[in-house]
């Protein structure tokens, strides 16, 4: 969350600190959001071209300023300093929940913090979340249907490849989804280009996307909560 001084954003992540949050939808509305990914500092040079490779799908915002900072980020963001970043951070706290991978193996689940996980050898990514948007979409009237709920946004692996990087290959597109009406899919897209430090517009739109995305079922997604009221014989409501 790029921010300065005391705000929403600070707040935020010290109720993650605290364990008092699991989402943040909908939280710190003036912020960008970001999704977390730690690595060994030896694929960290590999990741940072995977990104700059795949700028829509994993856009960076900033990354640890040297192996091993937890509490230090270094900006990918034009004319964005390194302070204006995030102030009192720690990436081992300020995250609600944490996935931990061996190995590509899910090892511990929805953790509270990783501090004991934490190396001198880890590198911290953080890539913009489609949350920055959703903020603008309500002032608009059209809140995301999750967020009215209090749910997680469904999201889905798609067959769009990215582009490889070092040892990351073979690569897809997960793609969040908000369902819309038909009428209001202009307006969605005109209102979510300008983020493109966080994913900018939908990459598809209907229901005939679904397939072209290669999304077996929109009611089961890999990651997230599952959509709710969402029927494909609706041809007015419309996934985006």
């Amino acid at each position: 969350m790029i921010e300065s001084g005391n705000n929403a954003a600070l707040s935020t992540r010290l109720l993650a600190r605290n364990n008092q949050i699991t989402l943040t939808s909908g939280l710190a509305p003036k912020y960008l959001q970001a999704n977390l990914i730690i690595l060994p500092s030896r694929f960290a040079s590999d990741f940072l071209l995977l990104c700059h490779r795949n700028p829509v799908p994993c856009p960076l915002l900033a990354s640890s300023r040297t192996p091993g900072s937890a509490t230090a980020l270094k900006s990918h963001l034009p004319g964005i300093s390194d302070a204006a970043i995030a102030s009192a951070l720690d990436i081992c706290t300020d995250v609600p929940l944490y996935m931990v991978y061996d190995d590509g193996k899910l090892v511990k689940s929805h953790c509270s913090d990783i501090a004991k996980e934490w190396t001198d050898d880890h590198v911290a990514f953080l890539i913009g979340c489609s949350y920055s948007f959703e903020a603008a979409l309500t002032a608009a009237g059209l809140p995301p249907r999750h967020t009215v709920m209090g749910r997680n946004v469904p999201m889905y692996a798609t067959n769009i490849p990215l582009c490889a990087a070092g040892v990351f290959t073979g690569g897809t597109y997960v793609v969040s989804m908000r369902p819309y009406r038909n009428a209001d899919v202009e307006k969605v897209r005109e209102l979510t280009r300008p983020y493109v430090s966080t994913h900018g517009e939908p990459v598809a739109w209907g229901w005939d996307a679904v397939e072209r995305l290669g999304i077996k079922d929109i009611n089961a997604p890999e990651f997230g909560d599952m959509p709710l009221d969402l029927d494909p014989a609706d041809d007015e409501i419309v996934p985006m």
